[in-house]
């Protein structure tokens, strides 16, 4: 079983959401982080359950959907690192690339 980690720039997109979803309802802000965070949790026994990022091709960096959310990870043996979580409008590339060497 593999262990998730939440990169601190994952974190700051997990706050970011929340901000912005509560600017109408802080309830329905913490029910969707709350939903998006347990929706990475089958990764724990299936690591390679998502897609590979058609952007970049390589294996280990991975993507799962969440509503209009992409969840990019990369796993790294026992170990599910969560690096970002971005609105699927957004530039992915210059926003990925901004923050992570690939």
């Amino acid at each position: 079983m593999a262990e998730i980690v939440w990169t601190e720039k994952s974190e700051k997109s997990l706050k970011s959401i929340f901000d912005y979803i509560s600017k109408d309802s802080k309830f329905y802000a913490g029910k969707f982080i709350s939903s998006l965070v347990s929706s990475t949790r089958k990764l724990e026994s299936f690591p390679k359950l998502g897609r590979v990022v058609p952007e970049f091709n390589i294996e280990t960096i991975r993507e799962i959907i969440f509503y209009n959310y992409r969840i990019v990870y990369r796993v790294n043996s026992d170990l599910i690192e969560i690096l970002l979580v971005i609105h699927a409008a957004r530039d992915f590339e210059k926003t990925f690339k901004k923050d992570w060497e690939i």
